[in-house]
């Protein structure tokens, strides 16, 4: 088939990779503006912008996918099918109209759970065993349209949202081929999501990425890894931002008796008191610095925050 992939960040590099590897041909690809990128905040193109160009092909960055100049050349290129891997905006009505085998989204959760910007997250931050994913044809509504295949994966403990999307980015990309390919061959039929077990997964602000030390230990290891690395775990210390990486819950010889966000320092060790018991620190960024260990942190702190030391 004559394809025009959609797809901006680096996750949706990997499904590029795969259907570019494929027997189709990717005629185009549909990517986010060029943004600006990193800690310099240069303008950068987006990493699937990036693989597209050294691939040879012809790059569309409409700023809004309505706009007429991108509707009229969809038409001119005549996909037959359009897969898609978190392109980042909602297609018009038009759009989907163009290839007669519509536009295929790779998404990963296993639908109708999770609908939304950050699936991957929430199934952490919500403490799933098994998510997965899913390519379904786009329609108007979010995440709603019929499934065509789905595939399953285990929530491992230690998971980062990180570590589980980059798992369910290369089995998802192998997914989205056997999609495409099923659907070339006819063999292939989409059947309608289920109208139980709806859920949705908006994208996580910093505000979410806040962690509240009266919360349970478990609540807060989620929500940590959830936030890792995007938008990034924080906490208050000393009246500055704190970036956190994942805990450790069952830290054998962990002090008793720590108040919420109190700290325990010790040699090659610093502990934080959550709503239930202590949580072993793993690495921290404070403000302007690298990122390091707790307990080298923990090292160069002076005056009180050495000595009555805690998060806000």
């Amino acid at each position: 088939m004559r394809l025009v992939f959609a797809g901006t960040p680096a996750v949706a590099v990997t499904a590029l990779r795969a259907v570019l590897a494929s027997r189709h041909t990717v005629e185009a690809v549909v990517t986010r503006p060029d943004a600006p990128a990193g800690r310099g905040r240069r303008v950068e193109p987006s990493p699937v912008a990036a693989l597209a160009r050294d691939s040879g092909l012809e790059v569309l960055t409409p700023r809004r996918p309505r706009e007429r100049w991108f509707l009229d050349r969809l038409r001119e290129i005549a996909p037959d099918c359009c897969p898609v891997t978190a392109y980042g905006a909602l297609l018009p009505q038009a759009a989907l109209d163009i290839p007669p085998h519509g536009w295929v989204n790779l998404h990963f959760s296993v639908l109708p759970a999770w609908r939304g910007a950050a699936p991957v997250q929430h199934a952490i931050l919500h403490g799933d065993d098994i998510t997965g994913a899913t390519t379904f044809r786009l329609v108007a509504e979010l995440d709603a349209g019929p499934v065509f295949g789905v595939l399953t994966e285990a929530v491992r403990p230690a998971d980062t949202s990180g570590d589980l999307l980059g798992r369910l980015a290369a089995s998802g990309a192998e997914l989205l081929v056997a999609t495409l390919d099923g659907i070339e061959e006819g063999s292939l039929r989409a059947v309608p999501q289920p109208a139980e077990g709806i859920s949705f997964a908006p994208k996580l602000t910093p505000a979410d990425a806040q962690v509240d030390w009266k919360l349970p230990a478990h609540l807060i290891d989620r929500q940590i890894r959830a936030c890792t690395p995007d938008p990034g775990a924080w906490t208050a210390f000393g009246g500055e931002r704190m970036k956190l990486w994942p805990v450790t819950l069952s830290a054998a010889g962990a002090p008793e008796g720590l108040g919420t966000g109190e700290l325990h320092i010790e040699r090659g060790a610093v502990y934080a008191g959550t709503g239930s018991h202590p949580v072993l620190l793993g690495d921290v960024q404070p403000p302007g610095k690298r990122r390091t260990p707790a307990a080298d942190w923990a090292r160069g702190l002076r005056g009180d925050q050495a000595t009555r030391p805690g998060f806000g």
